[in-house]
């Protein structure tokens, strides 16, 4: 504004009024345990309805008459009438589809051909056989796995001892690929029928589970060694390795303490994935063993047609996978909350 012009009279204008925008009333916060725990109940919930469904759908896309199939194909038509009277099939899908989900909700899952008893009572006398071999299978895959991938890792940085990297490379890629089944049959041969230290089968004793166990856990854990020893020459090369280097820490102190809290994320994945897979291992490894677990009763339970007791196995088999995943899921959420964001910023 010149010296020479005149100051303005009369009030200023006032400035635009500007609207309030209403707080939004959110039952959920964003982001956090609320929104983790939505997307996982969620995908939860989704899962185990599809889980259900398909265990149901086994009986109806049978490829031809379940009853005949149970029956054999010189039964007269009165015997068959019965048997489709008791399996319900000659009831409408929809119907017997609802009587499904009853027998689910009640717990008895059904009711065994061969034992006329509820397949829950099967189940939970077979399953705690499985259990057995699992969570050792599991534990001892990751006491193997974690100081053999880091040690091999560590001696294997920058391009150092290239013939032992390659040489773990190729022995871990064998055996992690290796069918359960083929590793249990050479153990038994080895261990049971050549030197004769262990038994061959059954679960009398305790020294009836080395070999299966064993089997169930050596291809696993050569498959998360491999990943933990990349993950360990990543990790190594990162700065704070480095600094931590610079303070000249003793070499025990400074892997355990700075480089192995760095890989229990992939490490707890890699977790839930191998028991995951183990739970589907042990249909075909009891069977070898003649293990009293529920591999070896579903398999019993096809060669008899007992297709409740089908039912059942694979559905209690899915529904320990999926909470499987949801506790991997949690304890990676509390042991790296940064996990808890990954499916918000997904979207």
């Amino acid at each position: 504004m010149s010296a020479g012009s005149a100051a303005p009279t009369g009030p200023l204008p006032s400035a635009p009024a500007r609207s309030v925008p209403r707080p939004r009333l959110r039952l959920w916060p964003r982001g956090g345990w609320a929104g983790f725990a939505v997307r996982r109940a969620g995908g939860l919930l989704m899962s185990m309805l599809l889980l259900v469904l398909v265990t149901f759908l086994i009986v109806p896309l049978l490829p031809g008459d379940p009853a005949r199939a149970i029956a054999g194909t010189n039964s007269s038509p009165a015997t068959l009438a019965a048997i489709r009277e008791r399996m319900g099939l000659d009831e409408p899908l929809a119907t017997r589809f609802v009587h499904y989900l009853g027998d689910i909700a009640s717990g008895r899952l059904g009711t065994s051909f061969r034992f006329d008893t509820p397949v829950a009572d099967i189940v939970a006398t077979r399953l705690p056989y499985t259990v057995q071999l699992v969570i050792p299978a599991v534990l001892l895959s990751l006491l193997i796995a974690v100081p053999l991938g880091m040690t091999v890792g560590v001696l294997t940085r920058d391009g150092r001892r290239r013939r032992l990297g390659v040489g773990f490379g190729t022995v871990a890629g064998l055996l992690a690929s290796a069918p359960v089944y083929v590793v249990a049959t050479l153990l038994v041969v080895l261990f049971s029928i050549s030197l004769g230290l262990l038994p061959s089968g059954g679960a009398s004793t305790p020294s009836a589970l080395v070999l299966p166990i064993a089997a169930l856990c050596i291809g696993p854990a050569f498959a998360i060694a491999r990943v933990v020893r990349q993950e360990t020459a990543s990790v190594l090369t990162q700065d704070y390795m480095r600094t931590a280097r610079g303070h000249r820490l003793g070499s025990v102190r400074l892997h355990l303490r700075h480089a192995l809290p760095n890989l229990v994320t992939s490490v707890l994945t890699l977790s839930g994935l191998v028991l995951t897979s183990l739970l589907g291992g042990t249909i075909i490894l009891e069977n070898v063993f003649t293990y009293p677990g529920l591999g070896t009763e579903v398999v019993q339970a096809i060669v008899y047609k007992d297709y409740p007791v089908i039912q059942g196995i694979i559905l209690v088999v899915g529904m320990l996978a999926l909470l499987v995943n949801l506790l991997v899921d949690v304890v990676l959420g509390i042991v790296d909350p940064r996990t808890l964001e990954g499916g918000r910023r997904g979207r």
